[in-house]
């Protein structure tokens, strides 16, 4: 029986979100301090595809776990993955009406808990997450996510982790996921990381003066605050797979 304040964990997630969507108002793509983040991310996420060996891409089944209103996964298409082997899985109706209403109809939007999906184990290459655990504040819901998405992923595949690693002092409704706290989530994955985005107040910041600031900031490992890694889950014996690279943490 999973325990109550672990089975509680999704409605508190909800009720953030809540309380967040009063507070903030949408993105501005047009602002260089979300625009240049946008890319960053972009340009990290070839680099990972590149460097750990995940292609051909069009022929990979990919799952996003809280895939919000669809925008990682548009990205995810116009780089290669075909919508027929996409799915979004999201907790909030809204953001998973959004996602549907954004993506081809190829691709599938669910909306529910993804600790709780019955999504068949070991059916896709990729799994991926992205500022997701940060809203997690149930460290034993956490476990059990990681452990569903993990149960998801076929052997040789892996997971596509991106999320802060620091604290929100102004924000209470999340918490950093240090890198040690990944490895004890996924403890039998082989774990290559890289350090990206620029801390946001700083980024706000300096773009307002100047966009080129941004990457000349950039360039200080201590100023980013999102790790993305690729957490390849091993090929069963004799089974073919993604072949990924091993346990690194290569930086930029």
């Amino acid at each position: 029986m999973v325990p109550p304040a672990e089975a509680a964990e999704p409605e508190s997630v909800k009720q953030r979100y809540a309380r967040r969507r009063g507070r903030h108002t949408e993105w501005n793509s047009l602002d260089p301090a979300v625009y240049l983040a946008v890319q960053e991310k972009e340009r990290a996420l070839l680099r990972l595809f590149s460097r750990c060996g995940i292609g051909p891409l069009a022929e990979k089944r990919l799952l996003e776990i809280g895939c919000g209103s669809g925008d990682d996964l548009l990205n995810l298409i116009r780089l290669g993955f075909d919508p027929s082997l996409v799915v979004g899985l999201e907790l909030l109706e809204d953001r998973a009406r959004a996602a549907r209403h954004r993506l081809p109809q190829a691709a599938e939007v669910i909306c529910g808990d993804a600790a709780e999906t019955n999504l068949p184990a070991a059916s896709f290459d990729v799994v991926m997450q992205s500022t997701v655990f940060t809203s997690l504040l149930d460290e034993r819901f956490q476990e059990r996510l990681a452990d569903r998405m993990w149960s998801l992923v076929k052997p040789g595949g892996g997971v596509i982790w991106c999320d802060f690693v620091y604290d929100n002092p102004r924000n209470r409704d999340v918490r950093g996921v240090p890198v040690r706290r990944i490895r004890q989530l996924f403890p039998e994955g082989r774990l290559t990381m890289w350090r990206i985005a620029l801390a946001p107040p700083i980024s706000r910041r300096v773009t307002a003066v100047h966009p080129l600031l941004y990457p000349a900031f950039n360039v200080l490992p201590l100023l980013r605050t999102h790790a993305l890694a690729w957490i390849a889950k091993p090929p069963s014996h004799g089974g073919a797979g993604i072949d990924a690279a091993g346990d690194t943490s290569p930086g930029r």
